[in-house]
């Protein structure tokens, strides 16, 4: 007898996976509406959690190649959403800060997201967002996990 299709992990990864798809796709759309990748976004939210964390660290922990980040690192810094901060100890480190104009543009992402996810919430009814409600936590542990 096989499982019931809620509980068989192939059968819902099949259902879920075009669901979330398709919602992260819209989210990224809206932050690119205040001008923003989702790599930016990863990336300013790593430095506002991080302040003075390196160009290589970041490189490391986005799998991507050191020159590439560098790259992104800073048309970041162009765009004035991140400066640079000597390294007290060692002068040839210079770590990373997010500026207040960098905090805007993720406050302004963040809104747009939101505006965007609540008004399709709004839409549902009750025990529709009682179920995204209950399944928000479950989801959070998926990305959560270790690999």
């Amino acid at each position: 007898m096989s499982p019931e299709p809620a509980l068989d992990p192939d059968q819902l990864a099949e259902l879920l996976r075009p669901a979330l798809l398709r919602v992260s796709r819209r989210l990224r759309q809206e932050a690119s509406k205040a001008g923003l990748s989702a790599l930016d976004v990863l990336l300013l939210v790593e430095i506002k959690r991080q302040p003075g964390v390196g160009v290589s660290d970041l490189a490391d922990a986005e799998q991507m190649s050191r020159p590439a980040m560098s790259t992104h690192i800073k048309r970041l810094e162009s765009a004035g959403w991140i400066s640079r901060l000597s390294h007290a100890s060692d002068g040839r480190r210079s770590g990373l800060t997010i500026t207040p104009a960098g905090m805007a543009a993720l406050a302004e992402t963040r809104r747009r997201r939101n505006d965007w996810l609540a008004a399709r919430l709004s839409a549902l009814d009750p025990d529709a967002r009682m179920a995204l409600h209950a399944a928000a936590g479950p989801l959070m542990a998926l990305v959560e996990a270790q690999p």
